[in-house]
């Protein structure tokens, strides 16, 4: 049978076909990953070449073989292209899965929500977000998970090593479907290299967050995080959003939701992009109101909004470095700033040199790597300096944890405070959400309306809006702008057209507030009011990751570079009832430089379900609480405190804080 004439089904239960499927051109239309480096010696090469062949029977290798020798010569990566699947990928409601288990359909529906053209940065390269955020490899690895899912009951749980699915094992119905493992090298091989050499040979992934745990939900997830953080950083300098202006960069995966969130926020907003397919992508998905591609006509036009007051989102096609310098010449005041290119991967396509056009410079990236190195650095260095002449007029500029101050400090940028070891400038985290946020337990809750429809999204934002209504009766003093911020949230989420995707929302919440959001969900279901609902969070939260250049930044005990708690989250979540864990290295900040975990629940209306999430809810928020109360942190001494009241079987090791003139006096 003919592969157009197989079902959606058909096709998902054939896995890697036995007869191969017709080559497929090369679709310049799709927004497609880099050329990667050529990093491989010739034995290496012929290595990577057995890897990716070892899926394949044996009669198919000698066709294969040329193929894929010519995608390693032509993109520095074996992707299988050959093997897309020919029908579309997206979020199709659950019931539309072939699967044996439920909660294993809710995992191929999230898994082809990261794959769907509308979310997916390189969605042939199987990359979600961040230049090189991949759910898998290669397109046979996605071809034999989707089978094995079909397939697995819930007496089994399939087991994924870096977008390998190592095989389905037996275990019970309290275990996680899946477990997910992301790029977990032995400390020694984790240098930028290392990714592109062991990710050339097809044996590790860069997972990035969300991507390689199947729970991306669409720039969405970014944009309630930096509505929060735009809304707070104005709060900081004491002015209005309302005619302030944002100057930051990226429009790429998840940093396309700055526009928006600026929007929400009433300001004004300058986002540069350098590529002209995702600026194009973002103005007709509506998360930008408008594209200018040149300076000159850009001064003319923030000049005008800050006049007017204006609430507008702009994009400018070209180098943020080029903004920060016309806007210092024109005396633009720039109110906030920050930075969202992937500066996790600076030398693979995550930033741009300044001067150079983009596909010139990505054929330096590939051709002349230690000239593009070289010239990326050069930008950073005057990407600091002209943020320095801004903030020396008062700009409030904040790392938004993508690692620019990392990066422009290693490039000998001129970042560093007088003392010489501490940033000149703060992380988000440290100034904004780790204090406001993160040490009172609210990070990014999250959940998908499995049957697609978006009459369950509404009904969901509803009894969202009415649980928080309610704990906020109650609330103490410290946690009500939290709520307050997170119920305007909810109730205008409708409006802003916020669905990218699948039938996902977001926002910020506590250990209680998730519990009680979550319970009142799996209620609705067993009453028939609303069908599945996929529970999840960003790994960008309280518990689920250790990163001491962002989600970590505010722990000042000198633990900010163990990993322990993200270590002890996932194995936590795993047998207190999540559907799937996830374990990364790697994340917003790079390969090396961050351990981070998540989590997916599937809330079908049982009892187990009741059970399941109010166990493990509980420990994914309070496990952070606890390290950060210990670390002396004062918001999450009183939330830990405040946890261990409301539950007798929570006992916490507190820490005494010693008097600073003791300590100054020795």
């Amino acid at each position: 049978m003919s592969v157009h004439n197989k079902s959606f089904k058909e096709q998902i239960l054939e896995g890697i076909p036995l007869e191969l499927p017709q080559a497929k051109p090369h679709d310049t239309s799709i927004n497609h990953a880099p050329k990667r480096k050529a990093i491989l010696s010739k034995e290496e090469e012929k290595l990577a070449l057995r890897n990716a062949l070892r899926y394949f029977d044996k009669k198919q290798h000698a066709i294969l073989i040329k193929e894929f020798k010519e995608e390693l010569d032509s993109y520095g990566r074996i992707y299988m292209y050959r093997f897309r699947p020919e029908y579309k990928i997206y979020a199709r409601p659950i019931n539309d899965y072939p699967a044996q288990s439920k909660q294993a359909a809710a995992i191929m529906l999230m898994i082809q929500n990261n794959l769907d053209y509308a979310v997916a940065q390189h969605p042939h390269e199987l990359i979600t977000y961040g230049g090189n955020g991949g759910v898998f490899s290669n397109w046979a690895q996605y071809r034999l998970t989707m089978k094995y899912l079909a397939e697995m009951s819930d007496e089994q749980t399939l087991v994924m090593y870096s977008g390998h699915p190592m095989g389905v094992f037996p275990s019970h119905k309290e275990a996680p479907r899946v477990v997910v493992t992301n790029g977990m090298m032995i400390p020694n091989y984790s240098q930028p290299d290392d990714w592109e050499k062991f990710n050339a040979l097809g044996v590790t992934q860069y997972g990035q967050m969300t991507a390689g745990s199947y729970m991306y939900i669409g720039p969405q997830g970014i944009v309630h995080g930096t509505t929060i953080t735009v809304l707070n950083a104005f709060r900081k300098i004491k002015k209005s959003p309302i005619g302030g202006l944002f100057v930051t960069s990226g429009l790429g995966g998840m940093s396309g939701a700055q526009p928006k969130a600026g929007n929400i926020a009433g300001c004004i907003t300058v986002c540069a992009e350098v590529n002209p397919k995702i600026t194009q992508v973002r103005l007709d998905q509506g998360w930008i109101d408008e594209k200018i591609t040149t300076i000159a006509a850009l001064t003319q036009r923030v000049t005008q909004a800050v006049l007017n007051k204006e609430t507008v989102s702009i994009a400018y096609l070209g180098n943020i470095v080029d903004v920060w310098e016309a806007f210092d010449k024109e005396n633009i005041t720039i109110d906030i700033g920050s930075d969202q290119t992937s500066l996790h991967n600076p030398w693979a396509g995550g930033y741009y040199p300044v001067g150079i056009p983009f596909e010139e410079a990505n054929a330096m990236m590939a051709n002349a790597p230690e000239l593009f190195k070289t010239k990326v650095k050069e930008t950073l260095c005057r990407h600091a300096d002209a943020i320095n002449k801004h903030t020396e007029k008062g700009c409030y500029f904040f790392d938004y944890g993508n690692a620019f101050l990392l990066e422009a400090s290693r490039a000998g940028a001129d970042i560093m405070a007088d003392n010489g070891i501490d940033f000149r400038y703060p992380s988000y985290v440290q100034d904004i959400m780790g204090p406001m946020c993160f040490d009172y337990g609210f990070g990014p809750f999250r959940w998908v309306c499995a049957s697609g429809k978006p009459e369950d999204l509404e009904k969901t934002d509803r009894i969202a809006c009415e649980v928080l209504e309610n704990i906020m009766k109650a609330a103490p003093e410290e946690i009500k702008q939290q709520m307050a911020d997170n119920i305007q949230w909810i109730k205008g989420a409708q409006d802003n057209k916020l669905v990218v995707g699948s039938q996902a929302r977001i926002l910020y919440a506590d250990a209680e507030g998730r519990a009680k959001i979550a319970e009142a969900f799996n209620q609705a279901i067993a009453k028939g009011t609303i069908e599945t609902v996929i529970l999840g969070r960003d790994h960008h939260d309280v518990s689920g990751t250790d990163s001491p250049y962002r989600e970590t930044s505010n722990i000042y005990d000198g633990s900010r570079f163990t990993a322990d708690m993200a270590i002890q989250n996932v194995i936590g979540d795993s047998f207190r009832g999540a559907t799937w864990v996830s374990i990364h290295n790697g994340g917003g900040v790079g390969w090396g430089e961050v351990i981070n975990g998540g989590f997916g629940m599937v809330l079908d209306g049982s009892k187990e379900a009741s059970k399941r999430l109010k166990s493990m809810l509980f420990w994914d928020v309070n496990n952070g609480i606890s390290r950060r109360s210990w670390a002396r942190n004062e918001g999450a001494i009183f939330a830990i405190k405040r946890a261990m009241e409301a539950e007798p079987n929570l006992k916490v090791t507190l820490p005494n804080v010693v008097d600073d003139t003791l300590i100054d006096s020795i």
